[in-house]
């Protein structure tokens, strides 16, 4: 039997999702954590601060936990309820409208307060970071409740969009947002394409998780390996089959 028809036959003798995947971590203990916090916990151990020489907050999308749990509401609801604890934050990240980011709170603060020592923007930063990020769940704000709710004056908010806490939105509306991410986005969108190709050109479009884990990493991908798999399998770039062999990762043309 070639090895297509049997990693088919493989996937067919077992049980898979609705939508024929199976996200890897969902049913096997050894591919990730049981509970929502541990696995949030766990991909930001996957993320690549030296590469950014310590300056930003750990980063994770929403989207790769759902490679790793198969229940989406309850991941909604459990990360819904860290952020209204005031534990998590959330961003929308720009370059695709279902791209969330995930940052913990005490390290987004961090961050960004080591960022704005000695600069003319650091008091209202400071002010932001107490009164709006710590108390808010908003992804973005309007010129109306920035100045009548938190009484931050027009020139203020020029200056949080200067540091990058804010970014432009729409008139009259900002984005919370992570300073000096722009190349965090840069490598990820680089590192996501050039595994999907590594998905794609593989034999019969399909490869193996643990073989493609292995693979060396050209100038292309930044990021750990698993960093963009928990990433292309939760974005359902690609299928998540289990078969006899482990986990198999085909690619899903659009």
């Amino acid at each position: 039997m070639s090895r297509k028809r049997a990693l088919i036959s493989d996937a067919f003798n077992l049980k898979k999702r609705k939508n024929g995947t199976e996200q890897f971590g969902a049913t096997a203990a050894e591919e990730g954590p049981a509970d929502i916090k541990s696995s949030l916990e766990y991909l930001m151990t996957l993320f690549p601060r030296k590469l950014f020489n310590d300056a930003l907050p750990q980063i994770v999308l929403k989207h790769q936990l759902y490679s790793i749990h198969s229940d989406r509401t309850l991941v909604d609801k459990e990360l819904n309820k860290m952020r209204e604890r005031g534990d998590l934050l959330m961003f929308q990240l720009g370059f695709d409208a279902e791209a969330f980011g995930l940052v913990f709170t005490s390290d987004y603060k961090a961050k960004v307060l080591v960022g704005e020592e000695g600069k003319t923007t650091q008091t209202t930063v400071e002010r932001f970071l107490e009164k709006v990020v710590t108390v808010c769940t908003d992804l973005s704000f309007t010129k109306d409740k920035m100045l009548k709710e938190f009484l931050f004056t027009d020139s203020e908010i020029t200056q949080l969009v200067k540091s990058g806490v804010l970014t432009v939105r729409d008139a009259g509306s900002w984005w919370l947002s992570i300073p000096n991410s722009g190349k965090f986005t840069k490598y990820f969108i680089k590192g996501r394409k050039a595994v999907l190709n590594m998905v794609k050109k593989s034999k019969y479009g399909e490869v193996l998780k643990a073989e493609i884990e292995e693979r060396r990493t050209n100038s292309q991908v930044k990021f750990h390996m698993k960093y963009h798999i928990h990433d292309i399998v939760g974005a359902e770039l690609v299928e998540s089959i289990p078969t006899t062999s482990g986990t198999l990762l085909r690619f899903v043309d659009s």
